[in-house]
């Protein structure tokens, strides 16, 4: 019964000492990272600027290849979107699109 109590104890004490060992891994690692929340927001800020940039890039493309249609003059009116370019080009928005390898999507 004493070698059972014995076993017991180590066994414990292998666990505060791994715990422990775990413990001093993990601030040694929080430590490394130090979290600057005034960088974070710089981040996101540029990350939030970056895509407002890139939407209106878009819109401007959009604008000239077709998702944003035109009312074509009547001797035009096919029954077809027509775009800035298509209009100009005299092919329809779905032309174009195939033109620029362009899905329907993009």
């Amino acid at each position: 019964m004493h070698a059972y109590r014995s076993t017991r104890l180590t066994v414990a004490q292998d666990e505060t000492a791994r715990l422990a060992a775990l413990q001093a891994e993990i601030d040694c690692l929080q430590t490394d990272v130090e979290f600057d929340e005034e960088e974070a927001e710089k981040i996101v800020e540029r990350h939030i600027k970056l895509l407002h940039d890139y939407n209106e890039a878009k819109d401007a493309a959009q604008l000239m290849i077709g998702k944003v249609t035109i009312k074509p003059p009547a001797s035009q009116m096919v029954g077809a979107n027509h775009s800035q370019l298509a209009v100009h080009k005299e092919i329809t928005v779905k032309q174009l699109h195939e033109d620029y390898g362009l899905s329907a999507d993009d």
